[in-house]
C-alpha cells in the first residue's frame, strides 16, 4: 500500500463515520418538532426528548471531528499560517500534532474508555430530568471519537512528513463541496444560458480552489 493510498483509506474511514453521524440531524429535527408540537399544541411536554436531543447533537459533534480534520476544515486562528511555505506549514503542524494533539487525544480516548465502562457497569441514567434515559451509550461515543480523531491525526502527521520531503501537500479524499452544489443548481437553471453557466461555475470553482490552496499553502513556491 502506497502512502497516498493509506492517507485516502484513513480519510475514507473518517468520512464514513462523519456522514453516518450526519443523519442524526434528521432525528434531531424530528425530536425538536415533536417536542414543540406536544408542548405548545397538546400542552404535554416530554422530558426525555431534551436528553435525547443532547445525545443526538453530542454524538454528531464528536463523530464529525475526524471527518472535519480529514477535510482540513477546522478553524485556524493563526493569520500567518496561510502565508507560510508548504514545508514551513508542515514543520509547524508536525510540532503541534506531536506536542499537543497526540497527548491530548490519547488522554481523551483512554479516559473516555474508563468513563464509558464505568457508566455501563452502574447502568447510569441521566439526572437532567426525572427518570432520565440511560447515557452509557452516549458516553461510549467519547472513546470512539477519540480513536477516530487519533487515527486521522496519525494520517495528518504522515501528510506533514510527506510535505517535508516533497515540498507539496499530498492530496485529500475528495468530497462534495459547496461549489459542487452551486454547479448543480446552475446546471438545472432555465434562466442562464450554457456559456454563462459554464463561465460562472468555472469562476466559482477557481475562487474556492484558490482560497482552499491558500489555506494549505498550495499556491506558494517551495
Amino acid at each position: 500500500m502506497t502512502v497516498q493510498r493509506f492517507l485516502h483509506v484513513v480519510d475514507g474511514i473518517s468520512t464514513f463515520f462523519g456522514k453516518a453521524a450526519a443523519w442524526l440531524i434528521i432525528g434531531l429535527m424530528l425530536l425538536v418538532c415533536a417536542e414543540v408540537f406536544k408542548r405548545y399544541f397538546l400542552n404535554a411536554p416530554t422530558a426525555w426528548i431534551f436528553d435525547a436531543s443532547n445525545m443526538f447533537y453530542g454524538t454528531l459533534f464528536m463523530l464529525a471531528g475526524a471527518y472535519t480534520l480529514a477535510q482540513n476544515a477546522h478553524v485556524r486562528g493563526d493569520f500567518f499560517y496561510s502565508s507560510m511555505r508548504p514545508r514551513t506549514q508542515a514543520s509547524f503542524d508536525l510540532v503541534l500534532y506531536t506536542v499537543f494533539f497526540l497527548p491530548g487525544i490519547l488522554a481523551l480516548a483512554y479516559a473516555g474508555w474508563d468513563y464509558a465502562a464505568q457508566s455501563y457497569r452502574i447502568n447510569e441514567h441521566s439526572t437532567t430530568t426525572a427518570d432520565g434515559p440511560t447515557i452509557y451509550q452516549f458516553k461510549a461515543m467519547i472513546p470512539l471519537a477519540g480513536m477516530l480523531i487519533l487515527l486521522q491525526g496519525l494520517a495528518e502527521i504522515v501528510r506533514c512528513i510527506v510535505c517535508l520531503r516533497t515540498g507539496e501537500w499530498p492530496s485529500r479524499l475528495k468530497d462534495v463541496a459547496e461549489m459542487d452544489v452551486v454547479g448543480e443548481q446552475l446546471a438545472h437553471s432555465d434562466t442562464v444560458d450554457d456559456e454563462s453557466r459554464k463561465l460562472a461555475i468555472a469562476r466559482a470553482q477557481n475562487i474556492d480552489e484558490t482560497a482552499r490552496q491558500r489555506g494549505m499553502g498550495g499556491d506558494l513556491q517551495t
